[in-house]
Parts: C-alpha cells; structure tokens; sequence
C-alpha cells in the first residue's frame, strides 16, 4: 500500500504541491492512503481526489485575507524585498478582547470549505484507503490523527482548519471539550503514522532543506523573535520524526522515498505571496523530476 505524506510548512506548501503533481501525473503513483500535517493536511484531500490542477490555481492564488479574519502581521516593502513585522494594532485589539490569540484563521474556515466540497469528501471515501490529518490536542498534551472514515464532512473540514492553526498567531480552537493547534506542534511530518496504518511504500515531502544549518536573523522585538523560537522547536520536531519515521521504515521493511527542498525558501512560512509560490511550485515540480530521473540512472548503473 502505497502512501504520500507531506509535512507542514505554511506558504511552502507549494512547493510540496508542484513535487505531488509531477509524482501523480508524470510518475503515475497511485496512492491508497494521504497523511498531512498543517500545510500538508490543506494538499492532501484535493490530491486525494485527483483534482491537481484545482488545488494548483487554489494554493497559489491564496491570500493573507483568505487566511486571515484578524491579520498579525503587516508587510513592508523596500526597493524588491519585503519585510514582515507584527501587526500591533490588531494584536493590541486581541488583547483588548481578552483573545488568547495575536490573530484569527477563520476566514480559512471559509476558504477551505469553498473549494473543498461535498463531493469531494464521498470520492475520497469511496476510492482511497484513507486520508488523514494531524492535529495537537494541548489539552490533553498529545498528537491525535483524524481520518476522513470516522468523520462527517462539516467534522473533517474542521479537523483539516484545526491542524494549520499555528497559534499564538491564529485560532486556537475548542472542539470535543478539547483546545486544539496546529498538528506540527506534535509532529510535522507523519511517516511513522502512515507505516503503523499498514503502508508498504512512503513518499513524504519534507517542506525544509536536508541540511538545515543556516544563519538566521532573530527578530529585533519580542513577537518576531518568537516566531524564530517557534521556527527553531518545529525544525526539532521535524529532525526527530525523520529519524523515527526512517528507523519505523528499515523494522518494517518499508521503502521510504524522502523529498527535501533544495534551500530554504523563507523566513516566515505564514505570508502568503502569489509570485512567489507559484515559483516554488514549478521548483518542485522540477525537483522531483531531476530526482525520479536521477533514480533511475542509478538503477540503470546498478543493474
């Protein structure tokens, strides 16, 4: 049984969506079952369903206003380079509404729901194995994984918004009697998942570069320098649901295909920008042609 997993990475999604789309069409990889984490979890129903070139135009063409209904952060330009910085004033209206949150999400709610339909969801439990999500319940101080079997669609969808809230800077949601954030929190890239539900075959695409040692510029206030923290215990998760997930495939004996990008795309994977995700979409589309072809020369040579 053949899974794709994509881990979380904001704007970078993208890039994991252009990798997807050359897997599925050019390599024909017909996948059984979908694990997603943040990002990963907003690509994969829509992969799932086969509609490639729909969440191609949706995942490009998102907005901060698609994302946001209460925006923490606010974008400067100077000369060709943007600058992003907290949004103070919303973040002090937060604060004047007793909001435990420096922004809200649910206009993704919304989005989500608009181009995720109804039909969508009956395809994927007719045809695929599964489709799954990670959230954090930080209630219970825990990872939860929520298939599409075991919901109804207005309960997945919610499931799929709940596992990108990146909180303190979007919704922190309360469901079940449990508060619930963005699955990375937890884990961000769910291999070891995808083997314990019986895959044989992995894919995963990993939204970060292999080699992660790079300077970064810490933020000069207190807000951006807490998304470089945050960003620094995520890049940790990642390291260590890695090395699970390769030692989870080498006991069970699965083939594991890891999908890295080239270079770090950005500082902040929670700006949404056209021009450049539409660019990390054609990079990884080329990506994973470079890489499937560099396979099969080694194959080649090997045989």
């Amino acid at each position: 049984m053949k899974a794709l997993v994509i881990s979380g990475g904001g704007s970078k999604g993208a890039y994991a969506g252009g990798v997807a789309e050359y897997l599925i069409k050019e390599e024909k990889r017909n996948y059984d079952m979908f694990l997603g984490t943040s990002t990963g979890s907003l690509l994969i129903p829509h992969l799932a369903a086969g509609k490639i070139d729909e969440i191609h135009e949706v995942f490009t063409n998102v907005k901060q206003s698609n994302i946001f209904s209460v925006n923490p952060f606010v974008v400067r330009k100077k000369g060709d380079r943007e600058f992003v910085s907290i949004d103070f004033i919303n973040s002090l209206w937060q604060f004047i509404k007793m909001k435990r949150t420096f922004g809200e999400s649910k206009a993704l709610r919304k989005y989500l729901k608009k181009h995720f339909t109804v039909e969508y969801y009956n395809y994927i439990r007719a045809t695929k194995e599964d489709v799954v999500v990670t959230v954090s319940n930080l209630s219970k101080n825990i990872v939860e994984y929520k298939s599409i079997k075991d919901f109804s669609y207005d309960e997945f969808c919610d499931w799929i918004w709940i596992s990108c809230n990146y909180i303190p800077f979007m919704s922190l949601v309360k469901k079940d009697g449990f508060e619930y954030g963005d699955g990375a929190f937890g884990c961000v890239v769910p291999i070891r998942e995808a083997i314990l539900r019986g895959a044989t075959e992995v894919d995963a695409i990993i939204l970060e570069s292999e080699n992660m040692q790079y300077n970064k510029v810490l933020g000069k206030n207190p807000y951006s320098l807490m998304l470089n923290l945050f960003g620094h215990l995520l890049d940790q998760v990642e390291r260590s649901d890695i090395i699970i997930g390769k030692l989870a495939a080498k006991n069970r004996d699965v083939k594991l295909n890891l999908y890295y990008t080239p270079s770090r795309l950005t500082e902040n994977s929670l700006i949404f920008n056209k021009k450049l995700m539409t660019d990390w979409w054609d990079k990884g589309y080329e990506y994973a042609k470079a890489k499937c072809h560099e396979a099969r020369s080694n194959e080649f040579r090997i045989d």
